[in-house]
């Protein structure tokens, strides 16, 4: 007999206190794997994700990039500020293992829900906490917010040529990187309480996410003073590498190519100036006229017809999809990312059932692809069964969102 699939983190409640990106997508991580987690709210207001939309599109009251940060949750609104509501907050937090929250350097404290407060309230909880820039030094009030995190980091320095503006990159990537972080930081502690018994508390921020990012730079410049970013020309791809590797024009798009010999490429490709770049060193004193040549010979070409010679030959490269030709590919489908999550009828706003696409974790445990139906909460939804299983509260006097 097949024995029946128990996700990983079944059995442990997630308290998540936390607003917008970083921090729900943490709570939903441990979700997907199978964590039970309370989405714990201000009334009327809620998160702000909620509103702020991701290309400006919404769907039943919430925008989509809120119902893909906070599917598979429960929701409760408290506002912390109110003693009975704090009281029941404090009566759950109890009862929790973990808690998650984003909150600016000292809100938590002074609401009495950090740290040092709760673990005498739950010392088995595990409290994790991300902020902006860390809870000390000159950052420490700025907003955390990723494009201002990455650019503090010095990352946008890193992409485009010598000729373009810092160039940040085009998504939330120091808020997704710090969701992993903390994620990792919470099962790791879970895995430590098993052992001890005691909970424990974990921390990062955007900033050290963009700093962790850039590890190979950082490591290379800070044992030797003299390195520094110089991008290259305008079809170079890193600062750091040197010719072939960018992005090509072809006769229909765009081809990357990675690292690859390029006296070998100057042979596949008939180029007899770039076969005779046999010293590695040439690669950077002559990048920019490398990549000239490339990009010259490659646009007279499809893309296509191009991948046929050098896949042929085993070299790295790869078409450069857009967003359309992505969603359209048998690459997508084939890595099944995607999946439907259901917002009822009887909870929706106008009685109708709403079904919308979306990724799964990306995470596969024992062979399982882990997906899941259950939405993003409405705001206050589950106030009266929440209450009603914690606190023993009757639902007609639970507080309303």
């Amino acid at each position: 007999m097949v024995p029946e699939f128990e996700r990983p983190l079944e059995g442990v409640l997630v308290l998540d206190f936390s607003q917008f990106l970083a921090g729900p997508v943490a709570a939903m991580r441990l979700a997907d794997l199978g964590a039970r987690v309370i989405k714990i709210e201000r009334p009327v207001t809620g998160d702000i994700g909620r509103t702020l939309a991701f290309a400006g599109r919404s769907a039943d009251g919430d925008t989509i990039s809120f119902h893909a940060m906070n599917r598979n949750k429960e929701g409760m609104t408290a506002d912390l500020k109110d003693p009975d509501d704090l009281r029941r907050v404090r009566e759950l937090v109890a009862r929790a293992d973990v808690l998650i929250q984003n909150f600016r350097p000292g809100v938590m404290e002074r609401i009495g829900l950090d740290w040092e407060s709760v673990r005498a309230l739950n010392p088995r909880l595990v409290y994790a906490s991300a902020t902006g820039y860390g809870e000390d030094g000159p950052w420490r009030d700025r907003p955390g917010q990723d494009l201002l995190a990455q650019s503090l980091s010095g990352l946008p320095w890193l992409s485009g040529s010598h000729d373009d503006p810092p160039v940040p990159v085009g998504l939330s990537i120091a808020d997704h990187l710090t969701s992993c972080h903390l994620a990792e930081g919470v099962t790791a502690l879970l895995y430590r309480r098993e052992r001890t018994g005691a909970g424990g508390l974990v921390q990062t921020s955007l900033l050290e996410a963009m700093l962790d990012l850039q590890f190979e730079l950082l490591s290379t410049r800070l044992n030797d003073a003299e390195v520094t970013v110089r991008r290259g020309g305008r079809y170079s791809a890193h600062a750091f590498l040197s010719a072939p590797y960018g992005t090509y024009p072809t006769a229909d798009g765009y081809l990357a190519i990675a690292m690859n010999p390029v006296d070998r490429l100057g042979e596949l490709l008939g180029l007899a100036e770039l076969a005779a770049l046999t010293d590695p060193q040439t690669w950077w004193d002559e990048q920019e006229r490398i990549e000239n040549i490339l990009a010259a010979h490659l646009a007279t070409r499809t893309t296509d017809e191009w991948l046929a010679v050098l896949d042929a030959a085993d070299v790295w490269c790869a078409p450069v999809l857009t967003l359309d030709d992505l969603v359209e590919h048998e690459g997508f489908r084939a890595a099944r990312m995607t999946q439907s999550i259901v917002r009822p009828a009887e909870v929706t706003a106008d009685g109708r059932e709403l079904r919308l696409a979306t990724t799964r974790s990306p995470i596969r445990v024992d062979g399982r692809v882990l997906t899941s139906e259950r939405p993003a909460p409405k705001l206050g939804e589950h106030n009266d069964a929440i209450r009603a299983e914690f606190f023993g509260d009757a639902a007609d006097e639970a507080a309303t969102a």
